[in-house]
């Protein structure tokens, strides 16, 4: 019976990747209060339950204090019974109890089959924990499992297990179908009662910077390195670049010969605009930079704390500093910290 205990534990163990010495603990700790119950005994009961994985063996015991004269039989044990188990107990000593694992009633048995099935499910939360953990803030791949009709929700398979892509973490106007093969960025692993959480998106600024560390060695090697990302999803993203090499062109690194690097993130983003800038130490170059495509003539800081500028733009590059809707300005602004005033040239707004 006890190999057989074992065996079943090691078959768990390689089947479910759950390690024996957790399940072994929680087992004892279970099958002690389950024999207190089995038995009557009060909490002052000292139940022993222990378990060698070397020799197969697994035991139960009480462990009582040999006395004189016996006023609680939960916890004490007159000389003349205690030396049946220890032929040379003496008064004040402690003797251990052996209970025959066939004596146990159905409850303690019971007891340790619930507690294998729970220290099971445990397990497998802290193992995929565990690894969910290690690729926060990096790139996986799922494939779409089913789409949920009520709230639009993408399950995707990853690994051996199933994650939910939230509708709104979706980029806005992208096709997802089942069995379509996509990458989602993890934004954070979360310890919560119900088990680990996980936060996929693909609309994080997250998604896009790991993309282009797949796509630009440079980037990947650190000889460029992206200072700032700036990004309304499915429409726009801004990303500040900046290379310690002189040598090498930051900019031009993430665009790739005949764009090539650039349009293969951007039919991954579907359509995505993206802006590549070039990212300087100096508050006004680096605003001036982030407005671009549109040209500067001035910009003045204002306050560093808050973070505040006023930039002057020619009257005729007025809308294109603002951009549509206003996100090219917006844009700016996340990217630098600024707060960015824009003002034509003339001094005087049209319309």
């Amino acid at each position: 019976m006890n190999k057989e205990f074992f065996e079943a534990l090691d078959t768990i163990e390689k089947e479910r990747g759950v390690k024996k010495e957790i399940l072994l603990e929680k087992i004892t700790k279970a099958m002690e209060v389950a024999v207190q119950k089995d038995m009557g005994l009060s909490s002052a009961a000292h139940i022993n339950v222990s378990a060698d994985t070397e020799k197969y063996l697994f035991s139960v015991s009480v462990i009582k204090e040999v006395v004189e004269e016996v006023e609680d039989n939960d916890t004490q044990i007159s000389l003349e019974d205690a030396k049946k188990y220890k032929s040379r107990a003496k008064v004040g000593q402690s003797v251990e109890i052996p209970i025959k694992t066939k004596d146990l009633g159905y409850i303690a048995i019971g007891a340790a089959k619930n507690v294998i099935r729970q220290g099971i499910k445990e397990a497998e939360k802290a193992q995929l924990f565990e690894d969910m953990q290690g690729k926060a803030q990096e790139l996986v791949t799922g494939v779409v499992q089913r789409i949920s009709e009520k709230s639009g929700a993408a399950i995707l398979q990853i690994g051996s297990n199933e994650f939910v892509l939230p509708k709104e973490e979706m980029i806005p106007g992208e096709t997802i179908s089942v069995g379509d093969m996509i990458k989602v960025y993890v934004v954070d692993v979360v310890s919560t009662e119900r088990g680990p959480r996980i936060m996929l998106s693909r609309t994080h600024s997250g998604f896009v910077k790991r993309l282009f560390e797949i796509e630009v060695p440079e980037i990947y090697d650190g000889t460029v390195e992206i200072k700032a990302i700036s990004r309304e999803a499915g429409s726009r993203t801004k990303m500040a670049v900046w290379s310690k090499d002189e040598n090498v062109d930051a900019i031009g690194a993430c665009i790739g010969t005949r764009r090539q690097r650039i349009d293969n993130i951007t039919a991954q983003l579907f359509g995505e605009k993206i802006d590549i800038v070039k990212y300087s130490e100096d508050p006004a170059e680096f605003i001036r930079e982030a407005l671009s495509p549109s040209q500067v003539t001035d910009v003045e800081i204002l306050s560093l704390q808050p973070k505040t500028c006023r930039v002057t733009v020619p009257d005729e590059q007025l809308s294109l500093a603002i951009g549509n809707k206003g996100q090219n300005v917006r844009l700016a602004a996340h990217l630098t910290g600024f707060k960015i005033d824009i003002h034509p040239q003339s001094g005087y707004y049209e319309g």
